[in-house]
């Protein structure tokens, strides 16, 4: 008997002609799966690296390692888990000292001049706070002080450690100054600053001292670490010499680089890195 005529071989056809076309669930009677809303993430929680990354500790990469090494703690107990969660009143302690929630953030301003380095001014002079009102909703503070006619890198945290770091002069933080003179610096007195001076609220030593090359020698570039108030000005004052322009184009390894003057940007996280690595 020819296979077109044979019973089965009919309803074997019938079958698969009514099953083309139709979804390979419906054949096993399974129903599709509804659409699940996707899970809302808590607002009042956070990763742990972040959190510890956020109180000004290290990187977020490398919070991962502290917190897999079992320096971190949340509310008494060691974590080690990745992607581990805390809110923000959790008591969190690394290396057994609690960590703030706030999220530290480094602004970087490169300072004009007739602005003065304070947060209020009793007189209405225009401050440094007006220039980088618009980086952050948190209090920054800015590190150190510039002289209301110095310009160049003035650095914004509210990170209180690092400030501390970097305003101690035992900590030796590099800063350089491009110096503009009222008339050329002679030799001697370069070598006598290179020496150290003698003012009237004691003895100074400078780091480094030289000549900018290609500039006339009214153009003096001055590496100091110390944080005295005016001291750079001072320096040259009391050899007799009137400092016309003083620019801050170097601090604790910040340049100005791409950084207009007058404008403000974050630092990125291994510059952050860096300035936690001043020992």
């Amino acid at each position: 008997m020819p296979k077109s005529d044979n019973p089965r071989n009919r309803k074997s056809t019938q079958n698969t002609g009514r099953n083309q076309g139709k979804p390979h669930a419906k054949k096993y009677g399974s129903k599709p799966k509804a659409n699940t809303p996707a899970k809302k993430s808590n607002p009042n929680e956070i990763r742990l690296n972040r959190y510890v990354a956020n109180a000004g500790i290290c990187s977020r990469r490398e919070a991962d390692t502290y917190i897999a090494a079992g320096s971190v703690s949340v509310n008494g107990k060691v974590i080690t888990e990745m992607g581990y969660k805390v809110k923000l009143t959790d008591d969190v302690r690394f290396d057994g000292r609690k960590l703030n929630p706030e999220k530290k953030e480094y602004i970087l301003l490169n300072k004009p001049k007739n602005f003065i380095t304070t947060t209020n001014d009793e007189k209405g002079r225009r401050t440094v706070m007006e220039l980088v009102s618009s980086a952050s909703k948190n209090r920054l503070l800015p590190v150190g002080r510039l002289d209301r006619n110095t310009t160049g890198l003035l650095l914004f945290t509210n990170d209180g450690d690092l400030t501390k770091k970097l305003t101690h002069p035992t900590h030796g933080v590099r800063k350089i100054y491009h110096v503009h003179l009222d008339k050329s610096l002679n030799l001697s007195d370069l070598r006598k600053i290179e020496t150290g001076l003698e003012l009237e609220d004691g003895a100074v030593e400078v780091d480094d001292v030289s000549y900018i090359q290609g500039a006339p020698k009214k153009e003096v570039g001055i590496q100091i670490h110390s944080g005295r108030n005016r001291i750079v000005r001072r320096i040259f004052e009391h050899l007799g010499y009137h400092v016309t322009k003083l620019d801050r184009v170097i601090f604790a390894g910040l340049t100005k680089k791409d950084l207009p003057r007058g404008h403000w940007r974050h630092l990125t996280e291994q510059e952050v890195v860096n300035l936690k690595m001043i020992k």
